[in-house]
């Protein structure tokens, strides 16, 4: 049976980056690991550019996972920032589905390190409880595609669609009339062969 399409809502969607630590980035191997802090850099620069709810959370950041990547802390100073002394799953940790509520939105975008675990079990729990979970696939990590795969058919299996934050950020904006010139930097600043494609729109409509 073919489930119905479910698109992300700018105006009822929250962004939770779990435990993109120094730490746990080192065990990244399904993704370069260059092009995997950009997705990650990427999705957070678009949560900002549609202005969506933004919740950061570490795992026991004071053991070997290590502190969270400092960019994402600069990006969003006055976000939430759950430090968990000890939950795996974050969904365990009161303070952070407090914050989650607190933003009011019903669709979760997640990501993190590593998929099968930071990932998977946040949205499997917050799947559990009614929340639409959209999975940001290159902006997550985990050791091998094996095990990638695995966590996203169960993830999926429970109900979470799989994006990129290419694919987020289009569905965000809906219509590129809403800004130009906004989403092409957004792509530009992340997506090298975009920002050709950018630079020859300028060239042609400057005056």
């Amino acid at each position: 049976m073919t489930k119905p399409y479910v698109r992300l809502d700018r105006d009822n969607a929250a962004v939770l980056l779990v435990d993109h630590q120094a730490g746990l980035l080192s065990l990244v191997r399904d993704i370069d690991p260059d092009k995997f802090k950009n997705n990650v850099l990427a999705l957070a620069d678009a949560a900002r550019y549609f202005n969506l709810p933004t919740i950061l959370t570490t795992s026991f950041e004071t053991g070997p996972n290590g502190p969270l990547v400092p960019e994402l802390k600069e990006l969003f100073p006055d976000a939430p920032y759950i430090a968990r002394p000890g939950q795996i799953n974050a969904w365990d940790n009161e303070d952070f589905v407090k914050a989650i509520k607190a933003t009011g939105k019903k669709q979760l975008i997640i990501a993190g390190v590593v998929t099968e675990v930071c990932v998977a079990f946040p949205a499997l729990s917050a799947l559990e409880e009614g929340y639409e979970v959209f999975v940001i696939t290159d902006a997550s990590g985990t050791f091998n595609a094996m095990t990638r795969d695995a966590a996203w058919e169960r993830m999926t299996a429970a109900g979470a669609q799989l994006l990129t934050w290419f694919g987020a950020a289009c569905e965000l904006h809906r219509d590129w009339r809403r800004d130009i010139e906004g989403l092409g930097a957004l792509f530009s600043n992340h997506i090298p062969d975009y920002r050709n494609l950018i630079t020859a729109f300028n060239t042609l409509t400057a005056k």
